[in-house]
């Protein structure tokens, strides 16, 4: 268990999955439908001095947040050159992320978004098998 200084407030927790609309930030995967709790990610890392603050926080799917870990930057797979990795507080989301015609699949539009597509492996197979069942169900993509 966390020393008590690391525990966020449950109020936190619970307001940064509502703002969230309980989507993974970053895959865009419903809390609803997955195997596994989410869980707060700190946009910032807390060992890179980032805060444990609404404005620091993102919603995020276990398999992101474990990729992502202290990881703030990523090289673009286009030019090389490293850049920023996506942050939801900061920027929207449709800016740096399409989805393929299906709607199994990201592709970045910006080097962000290809950085992060490739950082926290947003095109893992358990998640565009997801993609897929819940597609064909009518709830995805998410609007």
């Amino acid at each position: 268990m966390p020393p008590e200084s690391d525990r966020v407030p449950a109020s936190l927790r619970q307001e940064v999955a509502l703002r969230a609309q309980q989507l993974c930030e970053y895959c865009r995967c419903p809390e609803s439908f997955s195997p596994d709790s989410f869980t707060l990610d700190h946009i910032q890392p807390r060992q890179l001095g980032g805060a444990t603050t609404l404005e620091n926080l993102a919603w995020a799917c276990f398999g992101c947040n474990g990729r992502k870990f202290t990881r703030t930057a990523y090289p673009d797979s286009l030019t090389g050159e490293t850049v920023p990795l996506f942050n939801p507080r900061s920027q929207i989301w449709d800016e740096h992320f399409v989805w393929i015609e299906d709607a199994t699949q990201l592709v970045g539009q910006t080097p962000c978004g290809r950085a992060t597509v490739e950082a926290l492996a947003l095109n893992r197979p358990g998640v565009i098998n997801l993609r897929r069942l819940l597609a064909s169900a009518g709830l995805h993509p998410p609007q």
